[in-house]
């Protein structure tokens, strides 16, 4: 692996996050030259995110709510069906997220929650891992509310599929999500789906 060299760093907008162009030198290891190059990097803090099953119901619980990208490009109207997910809060440890964002979102308190990993989702500009996690819920018994914080403008619709439901819309692409890719791929790989 080649060494880098940090030569400067610029603020480029600092909105709700910071978004820097960082300039470096890196050797090159095919050439062995040493080579100027910049990368607009966006410092997005560490998110959560968890699949909740009722495995007596054999069912997923999921949310659907608008992301603006996904408006943009056009697709699904603007709405994604995913795995609740959120950022931690600074000094939150990410199980403590993970509780809080699935009350807030859906409702339900995660129980049995097992920690399957961490993952970049897009590296090549933008800081943020999102620390995946597989939990219980029962859907018999909701803890409060859910939907999000109306303070953050979030309008979360909780979205009950069963497991085949979900393998048939994993296999369809219906789901475009990464981290629900993920998380789906992870459990039904482990269980007898």
């Amino acid at each position: 692996m080649s060494a880098i060299n940090i030569k400067q760093r610029k603020k480029l907008s600092d909105g709700k996050y910071l978004l820097e162009r960082i300039d470096f030198e890196k050797q090159n290891g095919r050439t062995g030259r040493s080579e100027a190059q910049h990368r607009e990097v966006y410092f997005r803090p560490d998110a959560v995110s968890v699949l909740l099953a009722d495995r007596g119901r054999r069912s997923f619980l999921l949310t659907r709510q608008l992301r603006l990208p996904v408006y943009l490009h056009g697709e699904h109207g603007g709405y994604l069906l995913e795995a609740c997910a959120g950022v931690i809060d600074e000094g939150e440890a990410p199980e403590d997220a993970v509780v809080r964002e699935t009350l807030e979102e859906t409702g339900y308190e995660p129980v049995n929650l097992r920690k399957i990993g961490c993952m970049y989702v897009s590296p090549a500009f933008c800081m943020e891992r999102i620390h995946l996690f597989l939990a219980e819920i029962d859907l018999r018994h909701k803890k409060q509310e859910g939907g999000g914080l109306a303070a953050e403008g979030e309008e979360i619709e909780p979205v009950v599929i069963s497991y085949e439901e979900a393998r048939q819309m994993l296999q369809a692409g219906t789901i475009c999500d990464i981290k629900t890719m993920a998380l789906l791929q992870h459990f039904m790989l482990q269980q007898d789906v």
